[in-house]
């Protein structure tokens, strides 16, 4: 695999708290420049960066990020004005409390009303697993399949751990057939993303792959 066609899975991501809108327009350009699958940013510059790129490129953003407990009802809020202001990826947050509580009637139905307001939209479900057990993961494999969301994702970044080869398997051995994997958190080199790639993922959130790219080019 080609860096281009590993560029052209990438969600290029910022999501720090410090992120200003000058960093945002940055991020853009440089997914523009490499070809990315689409930049991932906070909900408040969403209309200024789809303003911004004119169409040039995918707009993602998080909703219930990064904990997940917030209401059900915010979250949806959340996601319909992120649609609004020109989001066409949306990367959700699932309640881990209510998870952990064995409460996955509340869980699946959340997943399904976020899937509602974003339509034929991109929806990505972060688990982050790094808090749950592998009996958890599995268990949300099969909600998110059952939910008709897109894609299942492992991490916001902001936890104690990110996305792991193991867990990427792991995903690939339980999720349904038409279900993507998206692999996000701490993933720092070309070779990380070509295992991940190679053990299923169909997207990767990261900051730092087109950063090296562009370490290289200026070297």
């Amino acid at each position: 695999m080609n860096k281009q066609e590993i560029f052209s899975i990438v969600d290029h991501t910022l999501l720090k708290q410090t992120a200003t809108f000058e960093q945002i327009k940055q991020l853009c350009d440089e997914a523009i420049e490499f070809g990315a699958a689409s930049v991932c940013i906070p909900p408040c510059y969403v209309k200024q960066a789809s303003e911004y790129v004119q169409g040039r490129m995918t707009i993602c953003t998080v909703i219930g990020f990064p904990n997940g407990n917030m209401t059900t009802a915010a979250k949806v809020f959340e996601t319909k004005d992120a649609i609004a202001n020109g989001a066409t990826e949306i990367d959700m947050v699932i309640n881990i409390g209510e998870l952990k509580a064995g409460h996955t009637d509340y869980v699946l139905d959340e997943i399904r009303q976020i899937k509602a307001a974003t339509g034929d939209l991109v929806l990505k479900v972060i688990i982050e697993t790094c808090l749950l057990t592998d009996e958890e993961k599995i268990t949300m494999c099969d909600l998110v399949t059952r939910s008709g969301a897109d894609f299942i994702k492992t991490s916001t970044g902001f936890s104690t751990a990110g996305a792991t080869f193991d867990d990427i398997a792991l995903f690939k051995a339980h999720v349904g057939s038409r279900v993507k994997i998206k692999a996000a958190g701490g993933i720092s080199s070309f070779e990380d993303a070509e295992k991940f790639i190679a053990l299923g993922a169909n997207r990767l959130g990261t900051s730092r792959i087109i950063k090296l790219a562009l370490q290289e080019k200026n070297a």
